[in-house]
């Protein structure tokens, strides 16, 4: 490989299309990063692109074809120092017993075996940017942070097939740092709980604006977006000898999964 702008640190963000995803690379681009934004829809990344100077990449990461062509492209065209696995989705809030077998084969594709997908395939890019950059100088490090949910660390009802997606998520970013202890690379967590984004809840019904909208009906200030991309352009900011393994995010208004405050907030 080829190392290019040596000094800039570039990224590949999943699920970069919308939500969480678009605004990691609008606030690392802002930040001065080089990014690579990833995901199935090329309309909606090519704007982004647009607005801002990120470059992207078209590819279903439920399909390793398409996450070799990603590393394939990625090694062709610079360094790769940082991977931020964000793509997922929940289907459903019906019960273990009601729920859609296909809805969870769906949701563990998006959140579990693509993450595995992507990391098995670009982790030997983030070595051979190390080694190529001179990773002994302990100023220079990689980083893989996955986007899991505050449904991958407390159950709630109609949680099902979510909840045991976004466990097997944690799960697999807690054997992953112990894995690779000892190398240069930071495996951080980032645990969101409700974010406000415009296809979240709309996918997880259906395509139901109105059952999406109740979602957040009187809940008082729900996190945006661009609230969980500051917080992992944060982690990517701190010295290469600190990792903030695991941050939780909520909004104040709620106090876990299933427990949220309506109307506004008030002394009592």
């Amino acid at each position: 490989m080829t190392v290019k702008n040596v000094g800039v640190k570039r990224a590949v963000v999943t699920g970069a299309s919308s939500g969480i995803g678009a605004a990691t690379v609008r606030q690392l681009r802002a930040a001065g990063w080089d990014v690579v934004g990833v995901a199935r829809r090329e309309d909606r990344l090519a704007a982004l692109a647009a607005e801002t100077g990120a470059s992207y990449f078209v590819a279903d990461l439920t399909q390793q074809a398409d996450v070799d062509a990603l590393a394939a492209h990625l090694r062709a065209t610079g360094p790769l120092h940082t991977i931020v696995n964000n793509a997922g989705g929940a289907k459903g809030l019906d019960s273990v017993e009601a729920s859609d077998a296909d809805d969870w084969q769906w949701m563990f594709e998006v959140n579990v075996i693509a993450v595995k997908r992507v990391v098995s395939t670009l982790l030997p890019l983030l070595r051979e940017t190390l080694l190529a950059e001179g990773c002994g100088t302990g100023a220079l490090g990689a980083d893989i942070v996955t986007v899991t949910s505050i449904a991958g660390h407390v159950a709630y009802l109609g949680g099902g097939g979510y909840n045991a997606a976004k466990f097997a998520a944690h799960a697999m970013t807690e054997v992953l740092r112990l894995e690779l202890n000892g190398e240069p690379i930071r495996v951080i967590e980032i645990a969101p709980g409700m974010v406000h984004t415009e296809e979240f809840s709309l996918v997880r019904f259906g395509g139901d604006q109105a059952k999406a909208d109740a979602v957040y009906t009187d809940v008082p200030n729900p996190l945006s977006a661009d609230d969980v991309a500051e917080t992992i352009v944060h982690a990517l900011g701190r010295p290469a000898h600190v990792d903030l393994d695991l941050i939780v995010i909520k909004p104040v208004a709620q106090a876990a999964p299933h427990r949220f405050a309506k109307g506004e907030l008030a002394p009592r």
